[in-house]
């Protein structure tokens, strides 16, 4: 697709400086940029190449003034890095929107139903009783189990698998292979050391705009809901259990594992290899780093916590400024000793 400078800066409500007659057509890196090809520079230390790039247009922030000559026109917005992901935002939606109807081979069972603007991918497969909104995208290779709900212009990518009874709302995207509604991990130990399998006869509900990566796997509830609130985006290669909630807008960075009935809150942030056991309750705006082990509750809303076992992080660093030299700190106590 080809657009007009003035167009890009209409969709940005920005202003060009410039020939805004001029047309792009691609997205480069400012450092790689050619003509045809609109970029941005939001950090100070790409500065450089606005000077040197071959791109037609570059987004930058309204503050930017240039100290030399510029080959190329600019586009000035209140925040580059948000004026280039509004521009994103809008090419992935012309992009997914552009493709409709039905490829086969495909298979949808006849007591389904799905809106208009619809694209089913060919090896699709839905089943039976379910209802597919307006503008639903479903790649190929998707298996959508019976009675499954999803809104309006959610997109399911190729692989994915989406087990029966799930509801999925407005505007979610399920990326490749992923796995929403599987069993739940629930056994119950017997007398003679075996394991009898507990049936999973809940579901699992993604409220609108929420995002699951590649790979990911969301189980169903035992009973109820496994619930991932609105605005919550999930990594790849990450395990959310049975009757977890992840509360609105809070993201889970890559090969975490979240244990059976824990409640994270609002606006969390938990980093990549985070393990949290089950049953707890995670406060509203809680950081967790990278590799952090949580054993227990957090109470405090907005603390930040770090470390195996999971501590609060002041308390760790300053742990971590005493176990770091405990090498030294020996030597020392080895030379006292011989003193006495």
């Amino acid at each position: 697709m080809e657009f007009t400078l003035g167009q890009v800066a209409a969709i940005l409500q920005g202003k060009v400086e410039g020939d805004e007659n001029q047309k792009v057509s691609r997205l480069d890196k400012i450092q790689e940029g050619k003509p045809g090809g609109i970029s941005f520079l939001a950090n100070e230390k790409y500065t450089p190449f606005i000077y040197e790039t071959e791109a037609t247009a570059v987004i930058v922030s309204k503050s930017f003034v240039p100290t030399k000559a510029l080959k190329t026109n600019l586009i000035k917005v209140e925040d580059a890095y948000n004026g280039f992901t509004m521009l994103l935002e809008a090419y992935s939606m012309m992009m997914k929107n552009s493709i409709v109807g039905v490829e086969e081979p495909s298979f949808m069972d006849a007591s389904s139903q799905i809106g208009e603007q619809a694209y089913r991918g060919a090896f699709s497969y839905i089943g039976k009783s379910c209802k597919i909104g307006d503008s639903v995208k479903i790649y190929s290779h998707v298996h959508i189990g019976d009675r499954v709900q999803i809104g309006n212009n959610s997109i399911i990518h190729a692989g994915a698998k989406i087990c029966a009874d799930t509801i999925i709302g407005d505007n979610c995207e399920i990326h490749p292979g992923a796995v929403i509604g599987s069993d739940g991990f629930g056994f119950a130990p017997q007398e003679d050391g075996t394991y009898r399998a507990i049936p999973q006869i809940g579901n699992v509900i993604l409220e609108d705009n929420v995002s699951v990566g590649a790979n990911s796997t969301i189980d169903c509830a035992t009973m109820g809901s496994t619930l991932i609130k609105k605005g919550a985006k999930i990594d790849n290669l990450v395990q959310i259990a049975h009757n977890v909630i992840i509360g609105e807008n809070t993201v889970v960075a890559s090969q975490t594992g979240i244990s059976g009935s824990t409640e994270i809150g609002n606006n969390c942030i938990i980093a990549g290899q985070v393990g949290i056991i089950g049953h707890l309750k995670i406060a509203d705006n809680t950081t967790i780093g990278a590799k952090t082990g949580i054993i227990k509750s957090i109470k405090k809303a907005g603390d930040t916590h770090f470390g195996y076992i999971g501590i609060d992080m002041k308390n760790f660093l300053k742990s971590y400024s005493i176990f770091k030299n405990l090498e030294g700190i020996e030597d020392r106590l080895r030379e006292l000793e011989k003193k006495q």
